[in-house]
């Protein structure tokens, strides 16, 4: 155990405030330890520590809420390879340290794209959510993305929307929205996709389709898209 990381559980315990762990599980803001620390206070934190990648293995091993984000903060992208995310995503315990690795971190990575691929088709809650989470932020985030990429999408989206937990389904949905709201074309695409949801059976597949379809069709996207 280093003296970094030493220093950082203790201030990390310092900022305990019992009264925001009980309202952040309110919000399904949960885990194994959860200090309520918020996330203005982590990303100070992690800016005054700066990059680590030695640390944020120490930091994620600990399996406490806060040491989990920071870990993703003060990661180095360019050192994480696919079997550490492979590791990291067999942790995901709550829909917030998924948003916020896959966000902070591993969408950041050039695995980012294959990952989103594989992970949408895996059974477990959080891995599943986790591919959608990087396809959205592919699609809000990475103008390196091509279009082809994001379209290739659309048929997995399409595939996945039935998932009844509400962890997936959003994340589905998000994933569904930012890749419309990227360009004309891939607006036409999402649409076109969201209208075939709404004809499925299933009802989570048809709320899909009808949430996204607001906003897509909207004249607000619709004129940000056109302009």
């Amino acid at each position: 155990m280093s003296d970094d990381f030493t220093t950082i559980l203790a201030q990390l315990e310092s900022l305990a405030d019992p009264e925001a762990v009980a309202g952040m599980a309110r919000y399904g803001i949960v885990g194994n330890v959860v200090y309520g620390i918020k996330m203005p206070v982590l990303r100070q934190m992690a800016k005054e520590i700066g990059k680590d990648h030695e640390l944020a293995q120490e930091l994620w091993a600990a399996d406490i809420r806060e040491t989990r984000i920071l870990a993703s903060l003060v990661d180095d992208r360019k050192l994480v390879d696919e079997a550490q995310m492979e590791r990291w995503v067999a942790d995901f315990d709550s829909w917030e340290v998924c948003d916020q690795v896959c966000s902070n971190l591993f969408g950041r990575t050039p695995h980012a794209y294959a990952k989103a691929l594989d992970w949408s088709g895996r059974p477990e809650e959080f891995v599943k959510r986790a591919g959608f989470v990087l396809m959205a932020r592919a699609a809000h985030k990475d103008m390196k993305t091509p279009n082809a990429d994001l379209l290739a999408c659309l048929p997995i989206i399409e595939r996945e929307a039935n998932d009844d937990r509400n962890f997936v389904r959003k994340a589905v949905n998000w994933a569904l929205r930012d890749i419309g709201k990227r360009n004309l074309t891939l607006n036409v695409a999402a649409i076109e996709t969201a209208e075939r949801l709404t004809d499925q059976d299933s009802k989570n597949a048809r709320w899909n389709g009808r949430d996204a379809l607001r906003e897509l069709t909207s004249p607000a996207v619709q004129a940000r898209l056109n302009a």
